[in-house]
């Protein structure tokens, strides 16, 4: 049977590597998932009911690009979080998840050739994974730039050789960064507009993490654009209620630019959308109306760091996040630190370099590292952490 080249010869996704490093072995007590990035904390209890009200909606198909209330509220949510006016009828469109607009970014919005060479399109290393397929789905070159503690754990895209820059149609950039939890200054926020002015790229800024931060809200590449007066047809940005707003299930994102851009992505989702039914669409908006309930969720995240810091705070190499909700925990082997772990203490978390790939002549990033979602409820996080020091960080 025949398979496209660039899809058989895919490296082996995490979760499926994760059960073949564990679930061979006994836990060695209760399961403490520390794994996968799915926020437990509650979500708005009125957001049931927003569905059932809308719930003649399913009798419909829902508009491809977002029903005028999401959007508009959608447009409400950037002036208000980061003061750029976007227009709800051009500049933005819902998603069917953030996945979603990751992956098809690549197919509407980068040419099959540049200056004569086959394309690139830059992004961290670790990486969220989907980055990697759109780019290879888009017959794209995948360029992994290493994000280290050297680095800030933010990728140098300077760094790159000029020649690929030059082929370079996109690069991707999760800021808040997931796994590590740093943030992206204004400064590189400039600095990577400039580079992109340069060498003629777009950016696809995955602020999914946004909202979940200590104390100053994490500055945003459209944000950065505007005042700068760079073309905001340059600058994508992706957001999702699923971290915001604990609603991974309602599969509600957006992705917002400038018109043209968005034309091209919109002209896409025309041929291969998948939209969201319209209740959900209904209370998606009552949701990006509403910060209550997201300050409540920020508030319990900053509970979880304090404890964090207090139980982990003399492990050498400990870095609290700035944002988002992982723990990047220094170790020798990612595999072993994980394996030990879950044979000795029940406690599941995921190898490092299961979310990087090896790049040439440069060990793998993720080699040295676990991450740790902190997502779990507060007292059985604070156990999984004790254990992980404990069994990894005897003193």
């Amino acid at each position: 049977m025949f398979y496209p080249e660039r899809f058989s010869n895919l490296p082996a996704h995490a979760w499926p590597r994760l059960r073949a490093l564990l679930d061979v072995h006994e836990g060695g007590g209760p399961l403490i998932q520390m794994t996968i990035g799915e926020p437990k904390h509650a979500f708005p209890a009125w957001v049931t009911d927003k569905i059932v009200e809308a719930a003649e909606g399913f009798n419909s198909y829902p508009p491809n690009d977002g029903s005028p209330q999401l959007r508009r509220a959608i447009a409400d949510w950037i002036k208000r979080r980061y003061g750029v006016e976007m227009d709800p009828e051009t500049d933005v469109m819902a998603l069917n998840g953030t996945r979603e607009g990751l992956y098809n970014a690549v197919m509407a919005l980068c040419p099959e050739t540049k200056n004569g060479a086959r394309p690139a399109i830059l992004m961290p290393n670790p990486f969220y994974q989907v980055y990697m397929i759109g780019a290879i789905s888009g017959a794209s070159d995948p360029i992994m730039v290493n994000a280290t503690e050297e680095t800030g754990h933010l990728p140098d895209f300077h760094a790159v050789d000029p020649a690929i820059l030059d082929r370079t149609t996109a690069c991707y950039i999760c800021s808040p960064a997931n796994p590590q939890g740093a943030v992206a200054s204004r400064d590189y926020w400039a600095d990577l507009i400039k580079l992109a002015e340069k060498h003629d790229f777009k950016i696809f800024a995955d602020e999914c993490y946004s909202e979940i931060y200590r104390d100053t809200p994490p500055v945003g590449a459209m944000q950065v654009a505007e005042e700068m007066g760079a073309d905001r047809n340059r600058v994508v940005i992706f957001h999702s209620l699923s971290k915001r707003s604990n609603l991974p299930g309602l599969r509600s994102g957006f992705v917002a630019s400038g018109p043209d851009t968005m034309r091209e992505i919109k002209q896409l989702r025309n041929y291969a959308g998948a939209p969201l039914p319209l209740p959900l669409q209904a209370a998606a908006a009552a949701v990006w109306d509403d910060e209550a309930h997201v300050e409540e969720n920020r508030a319990l995240y900053l509970e979880k760091y304090h404890i964090a810091d207090r139980i982990l705070g003399n492990v050498p190499g400990y870095t609290s996040p700035e944002a988002g909700f992982f723990l990047w925990l220094p170790v020798e082997d990612d595999e072993e630190a994980a394996l030990k772990l879950w044979k000795e203490t029940g406690v599941k978390v995921l190898p490092g370099g299961y979310l990087a790939q090896d790049v040439a002549g440069v060990e793998n990033p993720g080699k040295k590292y676990i991450r740790v979602a902190l997502v779990a409820p507060k007292d059985e996080m604070a156990r999984g952490l004790e254990l992980i020091r404990d069994c990894l960080y005897p003193t």
